[in-house]
């Protein structure tokens, strides 16, 4: 069954290429939780009073996440033929304090619970005088693409997010 092209692009994912990966390779940077992560607010983040657009904040959440994956060896490349992937089925978001052009923001990260095939991510952003400007939950599901449907995530990378979490 393929997805639709409206489906695909709905779904928020990241799809990891497994079968580059064994045990000894997904050995990257196991640095206990929470992980931090550094963004500058760009013009482009904000609306016409400087101020950072409530989207980006998932925007900024999503390149955390990612890099974070990067740091553990897990790269994410999109391999659709794989069709094993993960999408985030729920947010929940506190907006606390707006952040503004040319800040420098910390997201930090950290896995909350895991699952066999789902994880629930805690995310917060703090300024350069770490006021907490926002922070959410966010619920990814490891799926399989062909069928639109979750899966169990893979043990090399589930052992990984094991070990961090």
């Amino acid at each position: 069954m393929s997805l639709g092209y409206k489906k695909r692009l709905s779904l928020h994912r990241f799809v990891i290429n497994i079968e580059a990966y064994n045990s000894d390779q997904l050995s990257g940077d196991m640095s206990t939780s929470p992980q931090n992560y550094q963004i500058r607010v760009f013009y482009e983040d904000t609306d016409a009073g400087g101020i950072v657009y409530y989207a980006n904040y998932l925007k900024f959440f999503e390149r955390a996440r990612t890099e974070w994956l990067r740091e553990l060896g897990i790269n994410q490349s999109i391999f659709l033929q794989q069709n094993i992937g993960f999408v985030v089925r729920k947010v929940t978001t506190d907006y606390l304090a707006s952040a503004k052009l040319d800040n420098l923001l910390t997201v930090k990260s950290e896995i909350r619970q895991l699952k066999r095939s789902s994880m629930v991510f805690f995310q917060q952003i703090v300024d350069q005088d770490q006021k907490l400007i926002c922070q959410a939950e966010v619920v990814v599901v490891c799926v399989d693409l062909s069928k639109a449907k979750p899966c169990a995530t893979p043990e090399p990378i589930l052992g990984v997010l094991k070990r961090v979490s």
